[in-house]
Order: C-alpha cells, then sequence, then structure tokens
C-alpha cells in the first residue's frame, strides 16, 4: 500500500478503487466473501434496477448539481464499488436515514449503516412511582 500524505490509499482485496470500478458485477462479487456473492447473484434484476438510479445520481452530482438522496428499502444490497460518493435513504422501518457512501463501506450491506432500533434511555421516575418518592413533597 502506497502511502500518500500521511494516509493510507485504499484498497479492497488489492485493488484501488478504479481498478475496482472497472470491473463488471460478476468479477467484483468474486472478491468479495461467499455471503455477498450469494446476495449479489440472487438479487441481480433488483440490484441492476438500484444501479440505474445510482448513476442517474452520480451524472447529477457530475454537473455541479446537489443530488437527492436514492431510496431504497432493500437492506441487504451490498455496496459497490459504483455507489461511492453518492448518498442512499436506507429505509429502517420507520423513515428513511441518508447514508453517504465512502470506500471503507465496499463489500459490506447497507442495513449495517443504518440501526433499526434506538437504543433505550428511562427518564426519571415520577412522585409516587417508588416508595421512596413518597416522602418527597411536589413543591410547586
Amino acid at each position: 500500500m502506497a502511502v500518500v500524505t500521511g494516509r493510507r490509499e485504499f484498497s479492497f482485496r488489492g485493488k484501488s478503487l478504479e481498478e475496482l470500478t472497472k470491473l463488471s458485477i460478476e468479477e467484483f462479487s468474486k472478491l468479495c466473501t461467499s455471503r455477498a456473492r450469494r446476495t449479489i447473484k440472487k438479487s441481480s434484476q433488483e440490484l441492476k434496477k438500484f444501479l440505474k438510479k445510482v448513476k442517474k445520481a452520480q451524472e447529477v452530482t457530475k454537473s455541479g448539481k446537489f443530488a437527492k438522496p436514492v431510496k431504497t428499502h432493500n437492506r441487504d444490497t451490498i455496496v459497490l464499488p459504483e455507489m461511492v460518493g453518492i448518498t442512499v435513504a436506507v429505509y429502517n422501518g420507520k423513515e428513511f436515514v441518508n447514508v453517504e457512501i465512502k470506500e471503507k463501506m465496499i463489500g459490506n450491506y447497507l442495513g449495517e449503516y443504518v440501526l433499526t432500533r434506538k437504543k433505550l434511555v428511562h427518564g426519571k421516575a415520577g412522585i409516587g412511582a417508588t416508595k421512596s418518592s413518597t416522602a418527597i413533597t411536589a413543591r410547586g
């Protein structure tokens, strides 16, 4: 790996981003894990439809305008090299959450970056909620 301005240059399985973008989907899937390879093979029609929207968004960003996020419900889509640099809105079961695709995300699922459950946060106990709170007087 070559060092460029103090940062490591990106590579996925020994290939740079430029080399990855030149590969077809089938060639890229051979570099992925077996689980990702199976997902790409099974959802090839959906993936091609999604990539059309991605390419359209990339053309808009190349023209200098801000592209709208590409919306999807499909959380098990593998992040491909063609998606790098765009924003994808992934559905988490309640709302669409924007995810900006970066090089490090290649080969992972979109759903990994959008949580479906929020962290549970408990509030304070109200007056009368516990035995000790009965000794506290409510001031107004």
